[in-house]
């Protein structure tokens, strides 16, 4: 069947490389940078309680998720839920973390605009991601081209989804890093280039994450004009 098809892998495949090797990367700078005790001595949490503070977030939460590398804000309920190795940790990569997060928070509090139309879309997401693909099989499975568009369009929301993260995520690392060197958490220059190398090394898991619904994408506009080529 179609879906099976060797040339989804010509598409796919060079996305999942670059997939896999952006998750190594981000992988070997938190954990080599978990290693690096900041200056200051002071944990994630800690930082999480300066960083609110100076930037007037006195509104926003702090609690606990569970995992590894699994630390966001969640605008819904204005709370910064960080990992126990991130929360306790005294090291670069954990303050890093939290600055980054402490970015999307202030994104959210000053209405920036990508993380708004983010947020606004969620939920469509979260639904055509998962029903396009069904509705584009089910089009191909019936000789329905008309459906599989619909399919397609759906899917398309994903794209969209993956493009405005990217510079959501790209405006919270720059704050995050200004943030550190104004508020002096970070001292030396040794330990801003971790935060910085921690930070861009994360940044490559969203490109990755756009590579591939982009691939995703292609495949499936490739194999419906290719069978619409055939129907004439």
């Amino acid at each position: 069947m179609f879906y099976w098809d060797p040339m989804y892998f010509v598409f796919a495949l060079p996305a999942l490389l670059l997939a896999f090797w952006a998750q190594m990367r981000v992988r070997s700078a938190y954990n080599k940078y978990l290693k690096v005790p900041n200056s200051r001595g002071i944990s994630g949490g800690e930082a999480a309680e300066r960083l609110l503070s100076s930037q007037g977030l006195s509104g926003v939460g702090i609690e606990g998720t569970p995992g590894t590398l699994t630390d966001h804000y969640d605008p819904r309920d204005k709370t910064l839920h960080l990992s126990q190795g991130v929360a306790y940790g005294k090291s670069v990569a954990a303050v890093s973390i939290v600055a980054h997060e402490v970015g999307h928070a202030v994104q959210d509090a000053t209405q920036y605009a990508p993380m708004r139309l983010r947020t606004g879309i969620v939920g469509l997401v979260t639904v055509s991601s998962w029903l396009g693909p069904l509705i584009f099989i089910g089009g191909m499975l019936f000789n329905s081209s008309s459906l599989s568009w619909v399919g397609l369009i759906l899917f398309s929301s994903s794209v969209l989804f993956a493009l405005v993260t990217l510079p959501v995520e790209l405006n919270a690392s720059q704050r995050a890093l200004q943030m550190l060197t104004s508020s002096g958490l970070l001292v030396t220059s040794d330990e801003q280039n971790g935060a910085r190398t921690v930070l861009n090394a994360a940044a490559w898991t969203y490109v990755a994450a756009l590579a591939q619904v982009l691939a995703t994408l292609l495949y499936y506009v490739t194999i419906l004009s290719g069978s619409s080529r055939r129907r004439r």
